[in-house]
């Protein structure tokens, strides 16, 4: 709206007191002022809102005549509780003059906003908060008034009281169709198991895979109910005019929430698609490395730099190879992945990764040494430092080794790899490995008969190789005795304990049965009497015969 010089001054001085504190002065009882005066127009770093019936109005941000935002605030609000009291509602016009526009509600002057006022990076400008300002005014007013008329108040309540006694069916609802599903979820994962076969009862709900799924259930029963309790609050606050802003607020925020949603998943669905395709073509090829190395590892395929051994250990690798390639080419069609937060998360991710895996690389390293040196293999009898046993896991970070006691022990890679592993299964495939025990004799026994005795007592052990046949040899010759080590060959080195505790008892009965004393550990003198035992008193009570044991 144009204004004319002549009425500027009017403008002006009618703005001058609306700034100095006297809001609400009617228009024919402002004076017409001779000259026209300065109106000082400062910005200021505080900024304060008009707020009418719960609604903001207008947020002034200059210093007029030196007054502060804070004050002009304080000086429309007075007046917006005056048009209130009087029960004005209207008319609402702006009118704008040099470097401002003033809101007049009726026959008042309310409000006068500057040019310093507006947010300008915010793009905003002086007509546009202006008409906003007026906007707001006239649904505040309006509540106002709305608020005061006992009729529009009682109505209101008998529909918040409608929508809350909906919410409370709803929700009652839902709780009734939460019980019922999660007793369905139950019994059709109990018939689904009985059907199959797969597990008892018993095991199915000691795998807590029952309570998952009730408890997912019970997770989507929730959030249904917030939902509803959300939409019923909102409903309930948008009745009354002085909640009226709160419900809006929450309307529009669930509204915004739905429609980004919604719009980032279908503005998503080009991106995840391209990723899909990524992972499909991914998986094709980790399916084709597979069948590929299973017909090597079988026997099926034979490739000159590749052993059988090796071809697991190498599937995998490739595997995973291929899938952080194909996540390295599917990350950029990723929904989020440009954001701030989706790149601050990877860099706190591979600054853990940097820091925690130093370790872990020379495990895994270590772990790649075994591998391909081939110098472990699963089934083998070895022992890796202080520990014997059966390896029965290769991985990447250990090799775990079951001993003659049962005993599974997890040896980490680098420590294998740093210790000497002696494999008693190899050698054993062909010549077979020798296992040595030892007696000490004095020298009054004659050498031959010793080792006769020795041999004897292997061939009557079970679970011995007649290939290579067992050896007897004088390992010593100490000061009071000869060492004789016999070296057998086991058939099964995780029976060791049983099949020299076999051989060990042979050997007693033998050398008890020909007289011949065995001085083990250390043999200095001979005693009174020799330490044998007769025959007659080998199965003293409560010892009973073995049939397994031969010549017994």
């Amino acid at each position: 709206m144009a204004v004319s010089t002549r009425t500027a001054p009017w403008i002006a001085g009618l703005a001058l007191a609306l700034v100095i504190g006297a809001p609400g002065v009617p228009a024919a009882q402002v004076p017409r002022p001779v000259p026209e005066p300065a109106i000082t127009v400062e910005p200021s770093n505080e900024a304060a809102t008009i707020v009418l019936f719960n609604r903001p109005i207008a947020s002034l941000r200059a210093t007029v005549l030196g007054r502060h935002p804070a004050e002009r605030a304080a000086s429309a609000a007075r007046a917006f509780d005056e048009l209130v009291a009087e029960h004005v509602t209207g008319p609402i016009e702006t009118r704008p003059f040099e470097g401002g526009v003033l809101i007049r509600v009726g026959s008042r002057l309310v409000l006068a906003l500057t040019s310093q006022d507006i947010d300008v990076l915010a793009g905003e400008t002086i007509d546009g908060v202006a008409s906003q300002s007026a906007a707001r005014l006239r649904q505040a007013l309006d509540e106002a008034a709305e608020a005061r008329a006992p009729l529009a108040i009682l109505l209101a309540l008998l529909i918040a009281s409608f929508a809350l006694a909906a919410t409370v069916g709803l929700l009652w609802g839902l709780a009734r169709a939460h019980r019922g599903v999660v007793g369905r979820v139950s019994a059709a994962a109990e018939r689904t198991v009985a059907k199959t076969g797969i597990a008892d009862l018993d095991m199915l709900r000691a795998s807590r895979l029952v309570e998952f799924q009730q408890r997912l259930a019970s997770g989507a029963f929730v959030a249904l109910g917030l939902i509803v309790t959300y939409v019923g609050v909102t409903f309930v606050l948008r009745q009354f005019p002085y909640t009226r802003p709160w419900g809006e607020s929450m309307r529009t925020f669930l509204l915004t929430t739905v429609e980004n949603l919604g719009g980032g998943m279908v503005r998503a669905i080009p991106g995840l698609f391209s990723a899909l395709l990524i992972l499909v073509v991914a998986r094709f090829m980790v399916r084709l490395v597979r069948l590929w190395f299973d017909a090597i590892e079988r026997g099926r395929v034979t490739a000159r730099w590749i052993h059988p051994e090796t071809a697991q250990p190498t599937r995998r690798l490739l595997s995973l190879l291929v899938w952080l390639f194909a996540i390295v080419m599917a990350y950029p069609y990723l929904p989020g992945s440009q954001t701030e937060a989706f790149k601050g998360f990877s860099v706190f991710l591979g600054l853990m990764v940097t820091f925690g895996s130093s370790g872990l690389v020379n495990q895994i390293m270590s772990g790649f040494m075994i591998t391909y040196s081939r110098a472990l293999r699963v089934g083998d009898f070895v022992r890796v430092g202080d520990v014997e046993g059966t390896v029965t896991h290769l991985g990447v970070l250990s090799t775990k080794v079951k001993t003659l006691l049962s005993e599974e022990v997890t040896v980490p890679n680098a420590v294998v790899i740093s210790t000497t592993i002696t494999d008693y299964s190899r050698p054993g495939d062909t010549v077979g490995v020798l296992t040595p025990t030892s007696v000490t004799i004095g020298y009054d026994a004659p050498w031959r008969q010793v080792q006769a005795l020795l041999l004897l007592a292997a061939e009557r052990t079970a679970g011995l190789r007649r290939t290579p046949a067992p050896i007897v040899l004088q390992t010593a010759l100490d000061d009071f005795y000869v060492k004789y080590t016999l070296y057998v060959s086991l058939e099964d080195q995780e029976s060791r304990l049983l099949t020299m505790d076999a051989l060990h008892a042979s050997i007693q009965d033998l050398f008890n049965e020909y007289g011949v004393q065995i001085m083990s550990p250390n043999y200095v003198l001979d005693p009174a009497a020799k330490k044998i035992i007769a025959k007659k008193d080998w199965f003293a009570a409560p010892a009973r015969p073995d049939p397994k044991i031969v010549g017994v």
